[in-house]
């Protein structure tokens, strides 16, 4: 099973997920066999094995369910922080959270992805929400 671009050119879903980032858009994918989301995206779902996946734009919510700081010197761009989010669909995606100091990232952080551009390639990341609980 292949997924086809605009162009009519067979592509992977890992190389679909990258080329939408970079449009802007953040998808997953959940099976249509199952109902469950997953998240690397892959050809076969993880869960019950079948073809019959569909690509969708998941709520972006999510909470941080483990965190790293990588300590670096001012002028190597300082500080900055690792995260696994658990996504509200059940997937765990790793990524940053941007605009937060480092050292307020902790477990159970609530966040909501957006897909920012780096370099002309989209990226995901976080920001932390008003619902967030200390």
């Amino acid at each position: 099973m292949t997924m086809q671009d605009n162009l009519g050119e067979a592509q992977g879903p890992e190389a679909r997920y990258f080329a939408r980032l970079s449009e802007g858009i953040f998808e997953i994918q959940r099976c249509t066999a199952c109902e469950r989301h997953q998240f690397y995206p892959r050809m076969l779902c993880v869960h019950c094995g079948s073809e019959d996946l569909q690509w969708i734009a998941p709520s972006g919510r999510g909470t941080v369910y483990s965190y790293s700081i990588v300590r670096r010197k001012p002028e190597a761009g300082g500080d900055y922080n690792v995260v696994l989010v658990d996504l509200d669909e059940d997937v765990r995606v790793m990524s940053r959270i941007e605009g937060v100091n480092p050292d307020a990232v902790h477990v159970g952080l609530r966040v909501l992805a957006r897909v920012a551009l780096e370099d002309g390639k989209g990226v995901l990341v976080f920001d932390q929400t008003e619902d967030s609980h200390a």
